[in-house]
């Protein structure tokens, strides 16, 4: 299990995206991971053959704890999945004399339990087995008989909810007829493409149903986890906060005659200008990019930049523009667009989310005027970025109506001062009224 993240303890294997005997290259993503802010996909760290997943879907595993083996070349890579079972019910197993990998858990994700084992056991005896007759459960209201659910990893669950996929109407291609994940984005029609909100609430309903268990225990961890790591930056970090308001009357203007030349699906927005120039500036200012390391800052050689995105039950996650300064605008702009969808359908990498080493957080499209960020450990600066607003503005002593931006520098005082943090803004501010060289 990877660390994806410096307040990330532990994780939860949603979907296994490879079996036992599968060829990975480095790279490659296995599986995904939910941090309790995002699910993430996990690339394989080597080449090689998968030998064993030792870990099943559901379970949550420490950072550091093995979730698969590589097979070598001289042995065969084992074509099963290691069954999900307590201590106590492995004891029980070995006793009855019962192999758990012929056997089909019954309990919490899949996992064996001692009926399980008992009934395995009756099996290989001979004896007959009574069938069990589940007690009928209420569902929306009514007391019918219990209803077959279909077998789906948690992710899959998930995304069924939020896509309107009744999981019933899902062809399983997974072990023991299991619903994954990539069944359920096959089950949407062309004709109906999925539509992942923006800000991600209640999914509109596709027929009247109880709440969903998982909902709130997902919303708790996610807002746990984040006022976990933003209670020990405030107390661990000597925030200073500087801001500025940025003239945009020059690029905006820029960007409306760029945007003329260019398709709808490749115009450019004003959030891209900013992400470019602060790329840009940061060449001259390497304290603001990098970490701290023991006490001591190391800054970074390249400049990644991390992109504040809002996901599920309001968790938030800060994937990098990896090289941004390297991009050019267009690029700058396709790229954030690409991460931002990858993020609401949790579809991220394990490298984007472990080495951002600067963020930029942007409400502007929420109508929020100043954004005063916490800094996200170990890296020592956040700017905040508001909403682009017309304002009366002089310039050269005369004044007019312009679109004006406000640009709020938060940093560690261990790593800058208050004056580095004013020389940062002002570049920014005077790239910013050149859009043409970015």
């Amino acid at each position: 299990m990877p660390s994806l993240g410096a307040d990330m303890e532990s994780g939860v294997l949603l979907e296994w995206l490879v079996q036992p005997g599968t060829v990975v290259h480095r790279g490659d993503p296995m599986a995904v991971i939910d941090t309790d802010k995002a699910a993430v996909e996990v690339e394989s760290f080597d080449d090689g053959r998968v030998a064993e997943l030792l870990v099943q879907p559901g379970q949550r595993v420490a950072v550091g704890v093995p979730l698969a083996t590589f097979a070598t070349e001289a042995e065969p890579a084992r074509p099963t999945v290691t069954r999900l079972a307590s201590p106590p019910v492995r004891h029980h197993a070995a006793e009855r004399g019962v192999d758990l990998q012929g056997v089909i858990g019954t309990g919490r994700h899949g996992a064996v339990t001692r009926a399980d084992v008992d009934r395995a056991a009756k099996t290989l005896a001979g004896e007959p087995e009574v069938p069990r007759v589940p007690k009928a459960a209420p569902i929306a209201g009514t007391a019918s008989a219990a209803l077959p659910v279909r077998r789906a990893s948690p992710y899959a669950r998930r995304l069924a909810t939020e896509l309107g996929v009744d999981l019933e109407r899902v062809s399983p291609t997974g072990a023991d007829g299991t619903v994954q994940a990539a069944d359920v984005r096959a089950a949407v029609l062309p004709s109906e493409p999925a539509q992942v909100p923006l800000q991600t609430g209640t999914p509109a309903p596709v027929e009247a149903r109880a709440p969903t268990p998982e909902v709130a225990p997902s919303r708790r961890a996610s807002r746990g986890t984040i006022a976990a790591l933003m209670s020990r930056a405030k107390r661990e970090i000597p925030h200073y906060y500087v801001a500025t308001t940025v003239d945009m009357e020059s690029a905006t203007s820029w960007l409306r005659r760029r945007n003329l030349d260019l398709p709808v699906s490749e115009r450019l927005v004003p959030a891209a200008a900013v992400l470019k120039a602060t790329a840009v500036v940061l060449h001259d200012f390497p304290q603001l990019n990098g970490f701290m390391v023991e006490d001591h800052f190391v800054p970074s050689p390249e400049i990644h930049l991390g992109v504040a995105i809002s996901v599920r039950d309001g968790a938030l996650v800060a994937p990098a523009l990896h090289r941004a300064d390297e991009l050019d605008l267009s690029a700058v702009m396709s790229t954030l667009r690409d991460l931002v969808r990858r993020a609401r359908s949790g579809r991220l990498t394990r490298a984007e989310l472990a080495d951002p080493t600067f963020t930029v957080t942007n409400l502007g499209d929420q109508g929020v005027e100043e954004v005063i960020g916490v800094i996200y450990p170990p890296q020592v600066a956040l700017l905040g970025v508001g909403r682009i607003v017309d304002r009366p503005w002089a310039v050269e002593g005369r004044l007019g109506i312009n679109p004006v931006l406000r640009l709020t520098l938060s940093a560690d005082h261990r790593a800058t001062d208050g004056f580095t943090g004013a020389r940062f803004l002002a570049a920014v501010d005077q790239l910013l009224q050149h859009p043409e060289v970015l």
